[in-house]
């Protein structure tokens, strides 16, 4: 009988019998897997020597992972920072070279030139993606946003001529119809949404009590 007596570290024993690489997902993350997935418009059963439809979806999100927005902006020699509109300093307006055009700072927010016709996704099947099927929790979805990187000013006075703007990955909460606007919380360095507490934030970050 105590032939098939466990060993008390048996977790130890499984570790040092690992014969090659894993297929397990090692990486922990706070997003739902299907909110990585790109839409495609590809019937789910193809015919014979037509590209299937969960080849297709894994092309496009690999290719969709190597573009960064902030790369294709300065490669269009638009500076990321230079977007949000500031306080008027007219003590410190750039000077008029000769033979050049005037320059202007910017006084309009993005949301003026704000267009949605070409979008793959509604913003309600957006927030939708965070619903992994049989849970009732909603979790955020990965996404960028134009941040300030000084949290306490940027709340306090975002157009602040001492902000510095970029682009940050954000888990996108929740988006409020009357406004346009979405709710984003920053991810910390590991890449996952939590609370001050460390506790993932779901449903938007509506607690129990409301």
């Amino acid at each position: 009988v105590t032939t098939f007596r466990m060993p008390e570290d048996f977790g130890s024993v499984l570790d040092k019998q690992v014969i090659g690489p894993t297929t397990e997902n090692l990486i922990k993350s706070d997003f739902p897997v299907q909110s990585f997935k790109p839409k495609v418009q590809i019937a789910f059963q193809g015919l014979p020597g037509q590209c299937p439809r969960k080849i297709e979806v894994e092309r496009r999100r690999q290719l969709y992972l190597t573009f960064d927005i902030a790369q294709l902006l300065a490669s269009k020699g638009i500076d990321s920072n230079q977007l949000m509109p500031r306080h008027h300093d007219p003590d410190n307006m750039p000077a008029i070279e000769e033979k050049k055009d005037p320059i202007f700072p910017v006084y309009l927010p993005l949301n003026i030139f704000d267009n949605d016709e070409y979008d793959c996704r509604t913003p309600e099947e957006w927030i939708s993606l965070g619903l992994e099927p049989g849970s009732h929790d909603r979790k955020p979805v990965p996404g960028k946003a134009l941040l300030p990187t000084d949290d306490v000013l940027g709340h306090e006075d975002p157009k602040s001529q001492k902000l510095i703007y970029k682009w940050i990955d954000v888990g996108v909460l929740d988006y409020d119809k009357e406004t346009e606007l979405y709710l984003v919380h920053k991810t910390d360095k590991s890449g996952l949404v939590r609370d001050e507490e460390g506790r993932p934030i779901l449903n938007g970050g509506i607690t129990p009590e409301g």
